[in-house]
């Protein structure tokens, strides 16, 4: 017993002699342990090894039956699609709850698109009535039938298949979503890894499959994850870091389960991670909902979660960084994936009330490891003596002290105990210690024979081509003046003169010599850029989109995104308070050129250069100077429009110079009636708004969408995304496909006197509501309308077109907002502000117009306007998305959908129809 207090009590730190403890004295315990692990090695467990014989064959079957149970079996050879998950169908115009197993994956996917931080409850609802699901009683009594028929075998393993889930027990969360990432594609496991990095989830690392006897490191899952901290540097000022999950390193912790364990280790990494007046449930744990579900299939899975700092010291539990991993399931089952944690981590720890002797023998193959480890024992339920006698040879093998055994019981200290883990963990993360990205995990976890989802080939040549292209970008601006040059000086002097023979045209002058000139000078701008040939970079990217490979052009422009942020300049850092208020900084007088904000290159750039090379040589076709049989470029429209129908936003008026390319976008419209043929029914939805208040962040959660977020974080053009209708429910809703636009930055917050900007900002806004059946106007910090978009509605108010329209008051400064308020239409009936009455006054309706209830189309007695609770709950940025938003946006799009519907929006149009609006607009 001396021995054991000895060497309980004595330090070491990586190979450094305890005090007290010579080190003949411990090089005499390390051969001890090590004489009996050959002896242990010896030891003959045939009845342990009969049984893992027979694991992978029960795992197998249980594997199956829960694909079954969800009805995912399917998807299994054709894999889920991200465009599958994001349909529109009668399910996305009602609050639904799931009845049956097979109802979850959906419910789960829908939920998490809306960002609702219940996206993991399970719990069904099973008393509904029978006009409610007729057929629901029919279908439950098969999948019993054939539940029971897979356990008629008797020689099968009975216990196992009776622990299954039934169709009315609840699935246990984990299971959910392994089987849901198993059946889906890597587009579609991105995505869901992004809404659960915003709902602050722990993310999946390492995926089971014992099905196909491999698990999977989910690096591409985990590629499209940004963080945002707050750096402090030891002298000097702090600020605003954002780095891609997988590639920034930071110390790492991981903590296992060994046998049983008293203490849920989910639970206690909740509360180290959380702040003791804001608990979190990043790890999902036993006591919240369905969490006593028994796993069937997620055991073996490795959870990651990160403690980003925000800059204020009443919340920031650690200084820097850390990173958190959780394995479910006992590490003796699941040894490659403990053994990639001891090989991956900054300091392991291990929760156990036992130390048997098989335990300790599997704890010995590690001696050796720079990892420390620390052990949580709750002895009293367990056999203290074996414990300590197991410690005390570990303690040399392992090189721990006595601070490595940490005690808890439960007449515990709960939060005393949780200190004292962060206090380890920080002393730990202070020292040397190891550093990894997950991107270098990665690279580990091949060593161990882990499949990496990135490794497939369609991944690794996509990759390839991106860096073929980004290795020659040493600075942005000088890439785009000469690499992308149609879209510089000879696209503005174009649009310039465009404009001007539109406006010509518009106030009905005749054909004059004046006009014959710059119909002319057109012609010659457009032939200067046809003679150029494309850069070396825009004909590899070309070849990028052109592959026969559908999965590797999606890969590729993925790499693409990436690579042109990790290669364009960092943007300027701010303080805190503006991530937690989000306040929109309207502009001044700015002059055509001016830039609002500096633009980042990225690949809209290239396709814009493709445009161009699209817009000049038809515009010389349309004038007979040159021969169609001569055309180049005349397939850039279908390369294009295949990035859209993949989810690709493409750009409708661009940023830089204020206009449309008319054949070019025409031509991308043209290909899609072609490529939709019979599904060509279109409702166009529109959102404007001042930059800053929110409008793509609620397109993205309403349908799923990829438009930039973030002022200063994206372009500044406008772009459109296609939403598809399932063919089940495009009758009853009238159309087969949304097409959404998102002004992006084109419209400005403040009244710009009333220069050019102004004019031409009141003409886009025009065109885009034009264009719609549905328009949503967000709002933020003031109840007034941006006067381009007044503008627009008084100019559209003349012509009888004027589209079903939605106010949508977003609160952006308050981050713990109560829940949704009804709809308020109390705004509409206030007086505008001046700049308000200004745009109106500039369409000769000034005097007029009191209120906003005093316009024609607007009606008081119909609810318009909404107010949206705050986006995040908590502050940033280990915020999560406040339930309140996530459920008033859903309503907002329920709302939305029964107005096309009802056909309270404008008529629906076909795609030729909306080619002529654009033309006409």
């Amino acid at each position: 017993m001396l021995e054991v207090e000895l060497l309980v009590k004595g330090r070491s730190d990586l190979g450094e002699v305890a005090p007290g403890i010579k080190a003949s004295e411990r090089r005499t315990a390390v051969a001890i342990a090590d004489l009996e692990w050959r002896e242990m090695e010896a030891d003959d467990y045939g009845t342990n090894e009969a049984q893992d014989s027979d694991f992978p064959t029960a795992e197998r079957s249980r594997l199956q039956e829960m694909l079954s149970l969800l009805g995912l079996e399917t998807y299994q050879a054709q894999k889920l699609s991200l465009q599958d998950a994001l349909q529109i169908s009668s399910d996305s115009m009602r609050n639904w709850a799931p009845q049956a197993p097979k109802d979850l994956p959906w419910n789960f996917l829908r939920k998490l698109q809306a960002l609702n931080a219940e996206a993991r409850n399970t719990t069904m609802v099973l008393d509904v009535p029978p006009d409610a699901r007729p057929m629901e009683k029919e279908s439950q009594m098969e999948e019993e039938i054939i539940y029971w028929d897979a356990a008629d075998d008797i020689s099968a393993d009975i216990y196992s298949f009776s622990e299954l889930p039934t169709p009315d027990t609840p699935v246990n969360p984990l299971d959910l979503l392994c089987a849901l990432l198993l059946s889906s594609d890597g587009f579609l496991q991105q995505e869901i890894v992004l809404k659960m990095s915003l709902c602050q989830f722990a993310l999946p690392l390492v995926l089971p499959d014992s099905e196909n006897h491999y698990h999977t490191f989910l690096l591409w899952a985990l590629r499209a994850v940004v963080r945002t901290w707050w750096a402090q540097p030891p002298r000097g000022v702090g600020g605003l870091r954002e780095d891609s999950a997988v590639l920034s390193r930071a110390p790492t912790f991981a903590f296992v389960r060994m046998e049983v364990s008293s203490n849920s280790k989910s639970q206690l990494l909740n509360a180290v991670l959380s702040p003791s007046h804001r608990p979190r449930d990043c790890f999902w744990h036993r006591d919240l909902s369905v969490g006593t579900n028994p796993r069937e299939i997620a055991d073996g899975l490795v959870e990651v979660s990160w403690f980003l700092p925000s800059g204020r010291e009443d919340l920031d539990v650690f200084p820097e960084p850390v990173a958190f991993l959780n394995l479910r399931g006992d590490i003796g089952s699941h040894w490659l994936q403990f053994k990639l944690l001891t090989e991956i981590s900054s300091a392991v720890f291990i929760l156990t009330d036992n130390i048997s002797r098989k335990d300790y023998k599997l704890l010995y193959s590690l001696r050796g490891s720079a990892t420390k480890y620390y052990f949580i024992l709750s002895p009293y339920r367990g056999k203290r003596n074996t414990n300590l006698r197991f410690l005390n040879k570990l303690i040399p093998v392992l090189k721990m002290d006595h601070s490595h055994v940490l005690v808890k019981v439960s007449s515990t200290d709960s939060a005393g105990f949780v200190r004292r883990v962060r206090s380890i963990v920080a002393h730990v993360a202070r020292s040397p210690c190891r550093r990894l990205s997950v991107e270098e995990m990665a690279h580990a976890a091949r060593k161990l024979g882990l499949r990496v989802d990135e490794d497939c080939d369609e991944c690794q040549r996509a990759k390839q081509r991106m860096e073929r292209i980004t290795r020659r970008i040493k600075d942005c601006d000088a890439y785009r003046r000469d690499e992308l040059w149609l879209q510089g000086d000879p696209w503005r002097k174009a649009a310039q003169v465009e404009k001007e023979l539109c406006q010509a045209q518009r106030a009905g002058d005749p054909p004059d010599k004046g006009r014959a000139e710059l119909g002319h000078r057109l012609l010659e701008l457009r032939a200067q850029q046809n003679r150029q040939d494309p850069a070396w970079g825009l004909q590899e990217f070309i070849a990028g989109i052109s592959s026969p490979s559908l999965a590797e052009k999606q890969y590729f422009l993925r790499w693409m995104e990436w690579g042109l942020a990790r290669v364009a300049q960092p943007r300027p850092r701010q303080p805190p308070e503006t991530i937690l208020s989000l306040r929109p900084k309207h502009c001044g007088m700015v002059d055509f050129g001016e830039l609002l904000w500096p633009e980042p290159l990225g690949v809209e750039h290239f396709l814009r250069e493709m445009g161009q090379f699209y817009e000049a040589e038809s515009c010389l076709v349309e004038a007979g100077k040159l021969p169609a049989g001569q055309r180049r470029f005349a397939h850039f429209p279908g390369l294009a429009l295949e990035l859209l129908l993949k989810g690709l936003p493409l750009e409708l008026i661009d940023g830089s110079t204020l206009s449309t390319p008319l054949h070019w976008v025409t031509g991308l419209l043209k290909e899609l009636h072609v490529r939709l043929e019979r599904r060509s029914r279109l409702v166009v939805l529109s959102a404007l708004g001042a930059p800053g208040t929110g409008k793509s962040t609620l397109l993205n959660t309403m349908f799923g969408l990829r438009f930039a977020t973030g002022r200063g974080c994206g372009p500044r053009g406008a772009f459109m995304q296609l939403v598809t209708v399932a063919e089940n429910f495009s009758q009853d809703l009238g159309c087969d496909h949304i097409l959404v636009i998102d002004s992006g930055g084109l419209i400005g917050g403040a009244l710009t006197a009333a220069g050019e900007r102004f004019e031409l900002e009141a003409s886009l806004a025009t065109l885009l509501m034009g264009l719609s059946n549905v328009t949503v106007v967000s709002l933020a910090e003031t109840r007034d309308i941006p006067p381009a978009v007044l503008h627009a509605f008084l100019r559209l108010e003349k012509t009888g077109h004027v589209p079903n329209y939605q106010f949508v008051y977003q609160n952006l400064q308050d981050a713990c907002a109560p829940g949704p308020r009804p709809r308020d239409r109390r705004p509409l009936l206030d007086p505008p502000g001046d700049v308000s009455r200004a745009g109106a006054q500039m369409e000769k309706q000034g005097d007029g117009i009191r209120t906003l209830a005093d316009l024609a189309f607007c009606d008081p007695e119909k609810q318009h306007v909404w107010h949206i609770p705050g986006l995040w709950h908590g502050v940033p940025p280990m915020a999560a998305v406040s339930l309140g938003y996530s459920e008033a946006i859903f309503e907002l799009k329920r709302c939305l959908l029964e107005n096309i519907r009802n056909g309270l929006s404008n008529q629906n149009k076909n795609i030729q129809q909306l080619i002529e609006l654009v033309r006409r607009l």
